[in-house]
């Protein structure tokens, strides 16, 4: 397949000014800001400081820093020794250290992650927000799996106003007339906008939290930083919305039972037009998201309102082996293009 260049996929853009394209970044577009932060391996040794003897041992007999890959091997014994009548007590242990797992990933993440929205320097700022604004001004969404904070702080600090990320705040006291001054306003809630969202986090993110009511979203104030306000509620055993499991199907079945998660998932099944994405590799574990973009390209029949082709960015050969061995997964016409020629941060 021909390698083509971002400046290919712009060209398409401006083509097809009556078509939304779309962005799908994946955990590349983080570590292309910082790879020393967001890496694999960053996380690994965050992790394996901690003092978890489970962990340790678990980190040592599978030998990866892929987490994704360590909760599937941890998931499935625990299922084996349910299916062999295993003892409970090793099953309960095996259970706890998954879940100690998924929470010392989110401890990473937020430990590791730069302090707050200034410490990403202006012109970094400045261009990723640019990069972002082609797929937004031409009608189309941007679809996130990462956890971070960096799409929220360039969409915030730029002042991007035609993003909706579907939070609103309501009147608490409307049953009754008060004047402006006395009105009680909720938290930033989910939900509010959500017919012009545009901006979707499909694996959660930081400042998301399900409170068993609604989905609200942290914001920074006078007083703290977003990044502390986020610690602050974890600190009080509140936790993010956040996808850890292993492979696709135990992905998407987290999804389904979060309502802002399916919504995110169902409106990346809905879109028109073209997809391009960024640092999203499409490895074994990603099913669900092949499976989003096949039900939004209508599984390859020839009807209108359907996603139409695909833009995948590649780093390097064997990632464009990678797609070339994967295109007939795919129910829409592929291209790939070289991700490094695209200028996302700098």
């Amino acid at each position: 397949m021909k390698l083509e260049t971002f400046d290919d996929v712009m060209v398409s853009i401006r083509k097809n000014r009556d078509r939304p394209f779309h962005l799908l970044l994946g955990n590349g577009f983080s570590m292309a800001y910082d790879y020393k932060i967001f890496s694999y391996n960053a996380l690994h040794d965050f992790v394996t400081k901690l003092e978890d003897d489970d962990l340790k041992i678990i980190f040592d007999v599978i030998n990866t820093r892929n987490f994704e890959i360590i909760m599937q091997n941890l998931d499935n014994f625990s299922v084996l020794i349910s299916a062999f009548d295993g003892s409970a007590k090793l099953k309960e242990r095996i259970d706890a250290a998954s879940v100690r797992l998924k929470m010392s990933l989110l401890e990473a993440v937020k430990a590791l992650h730069p302090e707050h929205v200034f410490k990403v320097p202006e012109e970094e700022s400045q261009i990723c927000s640019t990069f972002i604004k082609n797929f937004l001004d031409s009608g189309g969404k941007i679809f996130s799996t990462n956890y971070d904070l960096l799409l929220y702080w360039v969409l915030m600090r730029n002042k991007v106003l035609n993003h909706v990320d579907g939070c609103g705040r309501e009147l608490e006291n409307q049953s009754e007339f008060v004047p402006e001054e006395e009105q009680n306003w909720s938290e930033l809630i989910w939900g509010k906008y959500r017919d012009t969202q545009n901006i979707f986090y499909l694996h959660g993110a930081l400042p998301f939290f399900d409170t068993g009511v609604s989905v609200v979203k942290e914001e920074y104030n006078q007083f703290n930083y977003l990044l502390d306000n986020i610690s602050n509620r974890m600190e009080k055993g509140e936790y993010p919305i956040f996808v850890t499991a292993g492979d696709g199907a135990q992905k998407l079945n987290h999804i389904k039972h979060n309502e802002y998660l399916t919504y995110c998932y169902d409106s990346l099944c809905r879109t028109e037009g073209s997809l391009v994405t960024f640092g999203f590799n499409f490895g074994e574990y990603d099913e669900h998201i092949i499976e989003a973009i096949n039900r939004a390209a209508k599984f390859g029949k020839k009807v209108p309102d359907r996603l139409w082709s695909i833009y995948i960015g590649v780093y390097s050969d064997a990632d464009k082996a990678h797609i070339e061995q994967i295109k007939s997964r795919f129910k829409c016409k592929v291209h790939i293009y070289d991700a490094k020629t695209a200028k996302v941060w700098r």
